[in-house]
């Protein structure tokens, strides 16, 4: 088992995670509450979730099963903050900003996989 609070991948997702609450669902009009707003809120907290799950994990191979996992949730974040981008409920810089983040998360992830699947 490891300790999840000291993992960079659970550290940057958990900014990841405030970022979109703090300055992304906001921006999303009433009509998306059940729909998009819920989706992308979903995909956000997903990712950390998925780390801790796999932190807790005895094996390499669950662990990395888990973060696969959360791979597809940023995957997921990622479409979300793009078609809200597309539908004007984020602007141009706020989504150029979201989505180095979540290309931030996703190398940390991709590099961590690669590493426990060696």
């Amino acid at each position: 088992m490891r300790d999840f609070k000291k993992l960079e991948a659970r550290k940057k997702s958990h900014e990841l995670t405030l970022f979109v609450y703090k300055n992304i669902l906001p921006k999303f009009p009433k009509s998306e509450q059940f729909d998009l707003h819920s989706q992308t809120k979903r995909a956000a907290y997903s990712i950390p979730l998925n780390i801790i799950e796999g932190s807790g994990r005895f094996t390499e191979k669950n662990f990395a099963h888990f973060l696969d996992m959360a791979l597809g949730s940023a995957h997921e974040l990622e479409y979300s903050c793009l078609l809200s981008k597309d539908l004007s409920y984020i602007d141009e810089d706020l989504y150029i900003t979201i989505n180095k983040i979540i290309n931030e998360v996703k190398a940390i992830l991709i590099g961590l996989i690669k590493v426990l699947r060696k």
